[in-house]
């Protein structure tokens, strides 16, 4: 075999591992969108390619003497956008605290973040439930994000962390020679560099409250505080009047500001903003 056919082997074995991951990805993808336009509520009879496709799934997800389905919306957008603000905020200052300073506990204290990682959300419902019961935050979105920033910061922090050591620790010395302070280092230089990783961080901090059920639908109790991920459930759950092509064009509009924001942040996760970047 020479070594221009090995490498054509090559390509070709790699184009097809390409072509069968993106099947795998794509065909349920594209059920669901396919569903959203078929007539009828059952997915029995439904199909990819609908023969007689229908936007009336989408206009009663709109109507809004029908659906509270804008509502929902609302809140798991208000609930993500500040989620991710505040996760952002949190985990800059904690990342930049531990990549650094040295100070007592760091060890421990980044261990502490390691093992609450391996600890999933569901294992501590109860707890949450109680803490939120006490402090008077059922029902409320308030808790809700809360909740949701506590969850990012273990897990952010390590990659944030991560990332901040790679970055030169001469351009710290070199700022403080010319009089910049901690504050202003870390505002004008550490950050604008660790743009590609304070996108990573946003974009799971926002993901993360959409994909969420279990810990929306333990603290939230009225219909009109429900988050996307409850709201829909309910379109499903009833025994009667169950609407499963409804659920799936509701599904797919949920889709859309998370394509957005990954678009909008596409260029810092493969950038090196950190390249040339010491003094002198």
């Amino acid at each position: 075999m020479t070594n221009k056919q090995g490498k054509l082997i090559r390509l070709t074995v790699s184009y097809l591992i390409i072509l069968t991951m993106c099947a795998i990805v794509l065909y349920p993808l594209l059920w669901v969108l396919g569903s959203s336009f078929n007539p009828g509520d059952s997915l029995s009879g439904s199909q990819m390619f609908p023969d007689n496709p229908t936007l009336k799934h989408y206009a009663f997800l709109f109507d809004l003497e029908q659906s509270n389905y804008l509502l929902w919306y609302w809140n798991s957008m208000k609930i993500s956008l500040l989620t991710m603000i505040f996760s952002v905020i949190l985990v800059s200052f904690t990342a930049y605290s531990f990549s650094r300073y040295r100070f007592i506990g760091r060890k421990n204290g980044l261990m502490t973040f390691l093992i609450l990682q391996m600890i999933p959300n569901f294992a501590a419902l109860i707890a949450i439930f109680v803490l939120a019961n006490r402090l008077d935050l059922i029902d409320t979105h308030f808790g809700l994000i809360l909740f949701y920033v506590g969850g990012q910061i273990p897990m952010s922090t390590w990659l944030m962390k991560g990332y901040l050591d790679t970055i030169p620790k001469d351009l710290d010395e070199s700022a403080r020679m010319d009089g910049a302070g901690h504050f202003r280092i870390f505002i004008q230089i550490i950050m604008p560099l660790a743009k590609p990783i304070i996108s990573v961080v946003a974009l799971f901090a926002f993901i993360a409250p959409l994909g969420d059920f279990i810990i929306a639908r333990i603290l939230l109790r009225s219909n009109e505080q429900f988050t996307l991920a409850v709201g829909l459930y309910d379109l499903v759950a009833k025994q009667f009047g169950n609407s499963f092509t409804t659920f799936a064009a509701g599904a797919v509009l949920v889709a859309l500001p998370i394509a957005l924001l990954f678009l909008a942040f596409q260029k810092y996760f493969v950038s090196g903003l950190t390249a040339g970047g010491t003094k002198g």
